[in-house]
């Protein structure tokens, strides 16, 4: 990596259904949440040289975001926002991740939101 570079993906608002919350009855059933997600490749736009195969795929990004969740509950927008930084640091090629994750329980906010900034151990 250059000095300086920071090529980045940005995934914006990706629509989630996820059980989280403090209540029992708010985590017994799926509730809508959004995402967004951006992503330090290990792999600058430079060096891609037009190869998809060089790059993170953003579409498998989000399928593997989905796939995530839907296998938990928890109480802590903050746990499921860490569970999946930490879990797209391990399963693809990226150096760092911020995710941000919204939800849509507060009268009167739009929502809360919660953000984690990961790094991987080793780059």
């Amino acid at each position: 990596m250059k000095d300086g570079t920071e090529d980045r993906i940005r995934i914006e608002q990706l629509k989630i259904s996820a059980r989280v919350g403090v209540a029992k009855t708010e985590r017994k059933k799926s509730q809508r949440l959004s995402v967004s997600i951006t992503i330090w490749p290990r792999c600058q736009a430079e060096d891609l040289h037009d190869d998809v195969r060089k790059t993170v795929d953003y579409s498998d990004v989000c399928q593997e975001t989905k796939k995530f969740v839907q296998k938990r509950s928890d109480r802590l927008i903050e746990t499921l926002a860490g569970g999946i930084a930490d879990h797209l640091l391990r399963k693809f090629a990226i150096r760092k991740i911020a995710v941000e994750l919204r939800k849509f329980v507060l009268k009167d906010a739009a929502y809360a939101s919660v953000t984690v900034t990961r790094a991987a151990a080793i780059d």
